[in-house]
């Protein structure tokens, strides 16, 4: 019997999404990176983009995976209803700027920044996942909406990338009253 409650306590967490380190009301860590949209290479800089409002960050484990290129899509797909809201979309992930580049082009329909996260940025919002692909390290599927003021206002932590958007998206709504 005991088995048994271990089993269904242990099946029970597997199936609750992780929680992120960085709780509504954290100050997001700023952060300098390489990213791109539409194929166009740019500096991403979190600081730059909170001054024209809310910011979206959503992490995601590898460009070209299943989840991930549906989320990118789910994204692209609902950039009309952040910029209404007066959001700014980032897509992060470990992976490099050149594959990041090709990303942004065909996942992100050329709609919303990705940009690369080095281990400094992984650590600061607590995204990696501990496992690897193609020999580096991948992310945990997190977003976080980070107010004007740099401060965490919401965060989805869960592996699943259906609810990311919508949930999001509600999240600025409620935050700009948009």
């Amino acid at each position: 019997m005991r088995l048994v409650s271990t089993l269904t306590a242990a099946a029970l967490l597997a199936a609750t999404p992780a929680f992120a380190a960085l709780a509504p009301g954290a100050r997001a860590p700023d952060f300098t990176t390489r990213g791109a949209i539409a194929g166009k290479v740019f500096t991403v800089h979190l600081a730059e983009q909170l001054k024209k409002g809310p910011v979206v960050l959503y992490f995601f484990p590898a460009a070209y995976t299943g989840g991930c290129n549906a989320e990118a899509h789910a994204f692209a797909e609902a950039i009309p209803a952040f910029t209404k809201a007066g959001a700014t979309v980032i897509g992060m992930s470990a992976d490099n700027v050149e594959t990041l580049s090709k990303f942004s082009a065909e996942k992100c329909a050329g709609k919303f920044a990705v940009a690369s996260a080095g281990p400094g940025v992984v650590k600061g919002y607590d995204v990696a996942l501990g496992k690897q692909m193609a020999g580096r390290d991948i992310t945990k599927r997190t977003s976080y909406v980070i107010a004007k003021d740099g401060r965490i206002a919401f965060v989805h932590d869960d592996m699943n990338p259906a609810a990311h958007v919508s949930t999001t998206l509600a999240a600025v709504e409620k935050l700009t009253g948009k």
